[in-house]
C-alpha cells in the first residue's frame, strides 16, 4: 500500500478512535455511577445493562482500533527512525493491554450486580463492591492517561524528522501530550485540583490531536519525500 493511503488509513483509524471516546469515557458512566451511593449505582447498572455492556465493548474495539493504528503509523514512520516508531508502538501496545485489564473490572461489577457471582454476600456488601471495582476501573484509566500522552512524544518526534507532514503539527502533538499528562498526575498528586485539570484537559486535550487526525485523513503525507533511515 502507498503510503499516502497508509496515511489516510491511519487517519481513518485515529477519527474512529474519537468517535467511541466521548461514548465510552464520558456519556455511558454518566448514566451509571453515582459517587456514594452504591445502591443507585447497581439499579442504573442494572436498569442500562445493554448500555453498560455497550460500554465494555466499545472500549475492547477501541483498544484493538488503537493498536492497528500504531502499526499503520509505524509502518510509515519505520524508514525515519526504526527506535522511536517501535516506542510510539509500545507505548500504544501497554494501553491495550491495560484496557483490557480495566475492563475486567467493570465485566466484574455487573456479575456482582446481577448475583451471578459471589450470591452468599450480604446486599450492601456487594454493592459496595461494584462501586470499588466501578471506581477501580475509573481510577486505572485516568492513570492510563500518563501513557496516552507519551505516546504523542515519539509521534511528534517522527512527524518533525519525516517532511512527511508540517512540523507544526509536532507542537499539537506535544501540546497533547502535555494535556493528558497533566490531567493524570495532578489526579495522583494534586486531587483537589484534578476536576479543574480534567475540566480543561476534556476540553483542549483533543486540540493537540485532532489537527493531524484530519490531515492525514484528507491531504495524507508528501509521497515525492525521500525517507533515509536515522
Amino acid at each position: 500500500m502507498k503510503t499516502k493511503n497508509l496515511a489516510r488509513l491511519a487517519g481513518l483509524l485515529y477519527f474512529l478512535l474519537t468517535i467511541q471516546a466521548p461514548i465510552s469515557l464520558l456519556y455511558i458512566p454518566s448514566h451509571i455511577l453515582v459517587n456514594g451511593n452504591p445502591l443507585a449505582t447497581v439499579n442504573n447498572i442494572l436498569a442500562h445493562e445493554f448500555l453498560f455492556r455497550l460500554s465494555i465493548i466499545s472500549q475492547l474495539a477501541s483498544a484493538i482500533i488503537f493498536l492497528y493504528l500504531a502499526f499503520v503509523l509505524y509502518k510509515i514512520f519505520k524508514p525515519v527512525n526504526q527506535f522511536q516508531s517501535g516506542l510510539l508502538v509500545a507505548f500504544v501496545l501497554a494501553q491495550v493491554i491495560t484496557t483490557f485489564v480495566f475492563e475486567t473490572f467493570n465485566f466484574t461489577s455487573l456479575m456482582i450486580a446481577k448475583n451471578e457471582i459471589l450470591q452468599l454476600l450480604q446486599p450492601d456488601v456487594k454493592q459496595n463492591l461494584v462501586l470499588l471495582f466501578i471506581k477501580t476501573h475509573n481510577y486505572g484509566l485516568t492513570i492510563q492517561e500518563i501513557l496516552w500522552g507519551f505516546w504523542l512524544l515519539p509521534f511528534g518526534l517522527l512527524v518533525y524528522k519525516s517532511g512527511l507532514i508540517p512540523k507544526i503539527f509536532t507542537y499539537c502533538l506535544v501540546f497533547g501530550f502535555v494535556c493528558w499528562l497533566s490531567d493524570s498526575v495532578s489526579f495522583i498528586l494534586f486531587p483537589s485540583y484534578h476536576p479543574f485539570v480534567s475540566e480543561i484537559v476534556m476540553k483542549a486535550g483533543w486540540i493537540g490531536e485532532m489537527p493531524i487526525l484530519f490531515w492525514l485523513l484528507i491531504k495524507g503525507v508528501n509521497n515525492k519525500k525521500q525517507l533515509l533511515e536515522t
